[in-house]
Parts: C-alpha cells; structure tokens; sequence
C-alpha cells in the first residue's frame, strides 16, 4: 500500500550506463506523479544517453571506477572518489534533499557516502541478479536495499535484511508500448528482426549477424526487415554487409549507431538479438518480447550472464555464451525461430510474466517510506 507522500525532495545518484541512467529515469518519472520534486547527481559525462532526464536540476560530481591492481591508478581513482565524495556534500548541504537513492556502479559511490556522512536516509537499487561492486562497498553504509530480483547473489546477512524485491523500474515509454500485443510472423510474412548492444557489446553483432543472416535460406532472408544498432565506425559496412549484388539478395535493414524510439522498435520486433543488461531484459519482459541474449563476456561478476539465464530459465528468452556463437550457430537459431510461430508466441507470453510493470510504484513506495522516517527494520 502506498504511504502519505512526504514533503520535500529526493536526490538520484546514477550514471555511467544507461542500466542504471533508465531505471532512475523511472522513478524520476513516478516521483513527479506524487508531487515529489527530484535532482539528478550524476558523473562529469552527464546524460550522454539524450533522455533529457526529468530533473529539476542535474548536477556533476567526481566519480572514478576501481579497476586493475595498479597502485598509483588506484590510488588516483580513491582521490578522485574523495573529491567526488566533497562536491557531493557541498551540493547536498545547499539542496538538502530528504532522501537520497543511488542505482549503482561508481558514479553513485559520493553522493551516497555524502549522504550517510550526513545522517540522510538512503536506498540502493540494484538492478543485477548479483549484487555490483559498487553497491557491495556502499551496502552497510544505506538505508535500505531494493532489488530487481527475488533473489540476488551476494547480498547477504545485514545487507539482506533490509533489502527488499521491487523488481527493476521501466520508463513510461515502455509501460505505454507493452499494451501493444505480441503478433508472430506467420510463414510468407515481413519478419521484424531487432539488434543491439549498447556501447560495449555492438561491435560483436556488427561481425557476428550480417554474416549469420546471409547463412539462412533466401526465403527467410527475404522474409527479413532488420533494425541494427551499430558503432559509428561499423555502421557503414554492416550497412553494406546487407546489400545484394548480382546473385546475393538485398536484406532490408536500417543500420545506425543509436535508436532514441528503442521501446518503441522493441514493440514492433519479432525477435530481439541483444546484450543482456538489467535495464534491457527488463524491457523485455514488460514488453513481452523474444529475445536471443548474447551477455558481455566481460561483464564485472558475470552480471548479465546472471540476467539472461534467469529469463531463458523462465522460457522468454534464449541465452548464447559469445564464447560459443559462430555465424553458423546464430544462424541456425535464428532459423529455427522464424519457422516456429507458436513457439514465438509462448516465449513472448514467458518472458511478459517475468515482466514487473509495477516495479516503479514499489519503489516510490519504498522511497516515500525513507522521507517519511520509516525505520530500517520497518523497510
């Protein structure tokens, strides 16, 4: 049940990736609905995803992440996390805020360490099956913990006990698309084929697809209507990857480095070939999409192999390790998947009862629950 709202403000902390940008976005989005006004505290790349974040005003902080064993780098990432940890408090004491919810990896490390040197209430969202480093560091310091799945590896003892499922917030966008019903294509049909990586996984499917789809029959070829996202500096030969010639078929495609209407693509799409990012599977399942998840071999803890097992597990999606994908493997998949209708229907309906539309509401709730004064022990 929701509680009265609270006076005041609250401060999101979130940045680096568009899998914690989104989810923030969300609650950006749910807290304005309640009236509750809300600033953005992010890194010094700011929103490079163009979501025009709906913030009253979107402020900049120091923040680094700690990667490899080298000491003068770590010992330049742990000073910029103190300046970063500074700014934060310098910007908090002037906005005082009356709660403060970060969404995980470094970027979110100042302004929540500022916030629990202040005495504020705070809320960690993990948005992983597996508990990030950043929000591992961060878990003694906050409030209260919430989590995209029931279950969440590494979060354990006190951590776990003032953590709570709230399932991982989409934005409106998405809540508005996944009232659009999953249609297949029946044989003979136009066949909507969706792919994309975000900025560390694209380069994969810019080598990996074009090649698996001229690998299947010319009658599914010619079924096929492609949306690839690519890196600027693929995008032109994936596009020609695609373009017939005197005995090779034209295979529809529009190739381009980055998709501002992807919920709306995602709706449209038969099938989804895509990394498996928290925010992405999310979307997935609201939507109630199919989905071949290919999860970023290099991923810190496995998190998105974690991710997309969970949703194969439940029948909405197929999981492929990069390690074992071959144009030939792809292809196959792909085939088997054009050519079986009703098998796309339950997927697509599996992955829909994975799908928590009502994750954002839950984590207003617990929001508004920190503004109010709702203990720990309570939440």
């Amino acid at each position: 049940m929701t509680t009265p709202e609270a006076q005041g403000s609250v401060m999101l902390a979130a940045g680096g990736t568009g899998g914690h940008l989104f989810p923030a976005y969300a609650l950006a989005e749910e807290l304005a609905r309640r009236g509750i006004a809300v600033d953005l505290m992010t890194d010094m790349r700011g929103d490079r995803y163009g979501t025009g974040f709906p913030a009253r005003k979107i402020y900049q902080v120091p923040a680094a992440t700690i990667a490899g064993s080298n000491p003068l780098s770590a010992a330049k990432t742990i000073f910029t996390l103190a300046r970063g940890v500074g700014a934060a408090r310098r910007i908090l004491s002037e906005v005082r805020p009356t709660a403060v919810v970060g969404f995980g990896g470094y970027p979110s490390f100042p302004p929540l360490v500022a916030a629990s040197l202040m005495g504020l209430p705070t809320a960690l969202h993990e948005q992983n099956a597996v508990l990030g480093r950043a929000n591992r560091m961060l878990a003694r310091r906050v409030t209260a913990i919430a989590t995209s799945f029931e279950t969440v590896k590494l979060l354990e003892g006190a951590a776990a006990a003032k953590s709570r499922f709230t399932g991982n917030p989409v934005r409106d966008l998405v809540i508005q698309h996944a009232a659009t019903p999953y249609l297949p294509s029946a044989p003979g049909q136009p066949f909507h084929l969706l792919v994309f990586g975000g900025s560390q996984g694209a380069r994969f499917f810019s080598e990996t697809v074009p090649p698996a789809l001229r690998l299947l029959p010319e009658h599914l070829q010619a079924r096929l209507s492609v949306m690839q996202q690519a890196r600027p500096e693929d995008e032109e030969a994936v596009r020609q990857a695609y373009l017939g010639g005197e005995s090779i078929p034209t295979i529809a495609a529009d190739v381009a480095p980055f998709f501002k209407n992807l919920p709306e693509l995602m709706a449209a799409s038969h099938l989804v070939v895509a990394r498996a990012g928290a925010s992405s599977v999310a979307e997935l399942a609201v939507l109630g999409r199919p989905s071949i998840l290919v999860p970023l071999p290099h991923a810190l803890d496995n998190d998105q192999l974690a991710n997309a097992t969970r949703l194969a597990e439940a029948g909405g999606a197929v999981c492929l390790e990069q390690s074992t994908i071959t144009p030939e493997r792809l292809a196959a998949e792909i085939a088997r998947l054009m050519e079986d209708p009703d098998g796309m229907a339950a997927s697509a309906e599996a992955a829909r009862r994975q799908g928590r539309p009502d994750a954002v509401q839950r984590l207003g709730d617990l929001v508004v629950e920190l503004m109010a004064g709702v203990t720990a022990k309570t939440v």
